[in-house]
């Protein structure tokens, strides 16, 4: 498997790029090759006085590089200028990633409400499954929240075709995932299920193929509102990330996002997964 690593070599990616657990983590469900990929915005000009951000960035990508090949990795840099998500996206698509990483600070008041442009960017538009990694903020050395990153899976499905698409990444995930709870959330919009569509039935099919996997899977059916409902299933089970599938990539999708992975992704204690629908046809 291919990552992209998207940073932007503040104290927080750096964080989560020395995390030696987290990189194992990564090499556990099959990541090989590592390409960190760092955007020097549009509007920031090469030519002003005193300033080469190109130069500044390879440096700290090298340092970085050092890192991940000390743990095995191949590793390749991308020094790009232009507007970050569609750089990332770009260059994601290009490589053949299976993943794309990147780091937020954990949620302030703002944050409830509005996360880092280019984390909801790419929420919104990534090409792979996107991991969103959880780092510490108002600290001086910030560290991941959740060091094993994959250790104890949250999997929200609404039993839509997306969400079926998302629980796939366990065929991979299952090799560094020792616990899963699987949630459903019933909102008041629901039709009554039929006696063979139960929620905790299709739940319990889920279940038994995480079993199989030797992962020891609890299920968790809910009602109210599905991002409050998620994130109170997180605060209950505290797992290591929430996997989630998200919609597709229209124009609308591009300008908001549905409101549950947002708000996951917002307001999430520890790291969020999102998978996009399959883009084969």
């Amino acid at each position: 498997m291919k990552a992209v690593y998207a940073t932007d070599l503040s104290a927080a990616s750096q964080a989560a790029i020395e995390t030696e657990t987290c990189l194992h983590c990564l090499g556990r469900i099959g990541v090989e090759e590592f390409h960190l990929v760092t955007v020097v915005p549009a509007n920031v000009h090469s030519g002003m006085p005193g300033i080469d951000f190109e130069k500044r960035r390879k440096r700290a990508l090298r340092r970085y590089r050092d890192v991940i090949e000390g743990e095995g990795f191949a590793v390749e840099t991308h020094v790009v200028r232009g507007t970050p998500h569609r750089r990332i996206n770009g260059i994601a698509e290009t490589v053949g990633a299976d993943l794309t990483l990147v780091g937020s600070r954990g949620k302030s008041p703002l944050e409830n409400r509005l996360i880092g442009s280019t984390t909801r960017n790419l929420a919104r538009t990534t090409v792979t499954p996107l991991l969103v990694t959880r780092i510490e903020r108002g600290v001086d050395e910030p560290a991941v929240v959740r060091r094993h990153t994959f250790q104890r899976m949250l999997y929200a499905t609404d039993f839509s075709t997306n969400a079926a698409h998302a629980f796939e990444a366990f065929s991979y995930l299952k090799n560094a995932t020792q616990e899963a709870t699987l949630v459903h959330v019933e909102t008041p919009k629901d039709p009554e299920p039929s006696a063979e569509d139960d929620p905790r039935d299709r739940l319990e099919e889920l279940a038994d193929r995480l079993e199989g996997w030797e992962i020891d899977t609890r299920i968790d059916v809910r009602q109210g509102d599905p991002a409050e409902e998620i994130l109170a299933s997180e605060a209950e089970h505290d797992p290591s990330t929430i996997l989630l599938g998200t919609r597709g990539h229209s124009r609308l999708r591009r300008l908001l996002l549905g409101s549950v992975s947002e708000d996951v992704v917002a307001r999430a204690t520890g790291n969020v997964m999102l998978v996009p629908p399959s883009q084969t046809v």
